[in-house]
C-alpha cells in the first residue's frame, strides 16, 4: 500500500479536530515538501505525508505521542518506512526511535522551528510570514522565553545531523510555511 495524500489527511483529521494541530500539520507538510524540492527528492509526496500526519496521535493521546502513532499507523495498514518516519520525529523526547534517513532528519529538525517562526510571525505588525524576516526569528530565537515551549537544543541536535547551518534551515523553513501562509492562519493582512 502507498498511502495517499487523502488518507493522510482524513486520518489526521478523525484523530484530530484542534485546528491549531491541524495547521501545525499543515506548516509541516508544506515545509517537508519545500525541502523535498531542495533536495531533488523523488518520493516528494511520501515527504509531505509524513509532514502532515507526524503529530497523527498528538490530540487524543499526548502522554503517548509517537508510540500511539505506530499503533494508528499499523491499524491502518501503513507501511512500515512511513511508521518509522513519523515515530522518529519524538526521538530522545518521548521516544528512543532514531531519525536515519534525511528525511526523517528534516522532520526531526523543523518540527519544532515551525512553532517558533509561527509565533514570530504573529507578533509582527501584519501577523503574516509573507514578510518575515530571517533576522526577526533569529532575534526572538535568542530570546529564550519567547515561545519558551519550542524545544532549541532538538532544532540544533537536527542541524548537526543535517550538517547544515541553522541560518539556512530558518530561511527555508520561512519559505515552505511562506507557501500555504493562508491555510496555516499566517496570510496576515498581507495580501
Amino acid at each position: 500500500m502507498i498511502p495517499t495524500r487523502k488518507e493522510a489527511d482524513d486520518l489526521l483529521t478523525k484523530y484530530n479536530k484542534n485546528q491549531s494541530l491541524i495547521m501545525h500539520a499543515l506548516a509541516v507538510e508544506a515545509v517537508m515538501l519545500h525541502f523535498a524540492d531542495i533536495l531533488g527528492e523523488v518520493e516528494k509526496e511520501k515527504w509531505g505525508i509524513i509532514g502532515l500526519l507526524h503529530d497523527v496521535d498528538y490530540e487524543m493521546y499526548p502522554e503517548q505521542h509517537c508510540l500511539k502513532a505506530r499503533e494508528i499507523l499499523m491499524e491502518h495498514n501503513w507501511p512500515e518506512d512511513y511508521i518509522h518516519a513519523v515515530e522518529s520525529h519524538g526521538w530522545g523526547i518521548c521516544c528512543n526511535v532514531e531519525p536515519i534517513h534525511r528525511m526523517e532528519q528534516i522532520l526531526f529538525t523543523i518540527d519544532e522551528l515551525t512553532g517558533l517562526i509561527a509565533a514570530t510571525a504573529l507578533l509582527r505588525p501584519s501577523k503574516s510570514i509573507l514578510d518575515l524576516e530571517l533576522k526577526s526569528v533569529k532575534k526572538k530565537w535568542k530570546q529564550k522565553s519567547f515561545a519558551a515551549g519550542v524545544n532549541r537544543e532538538v532544532i540544533e541536535q537536527g542541524t548537526k545531523m543535517l550538517g547544515m547551518e541553522l541560518d539556512y534551515i530558518i530561511g527555508e523553513t520561512i519559505k515552505g510555511m511562506q507557501n500555504v501562509a493562508d491555510s496555516i492562519g499566517l496570510k496576515g493582512e498581507l495580501s
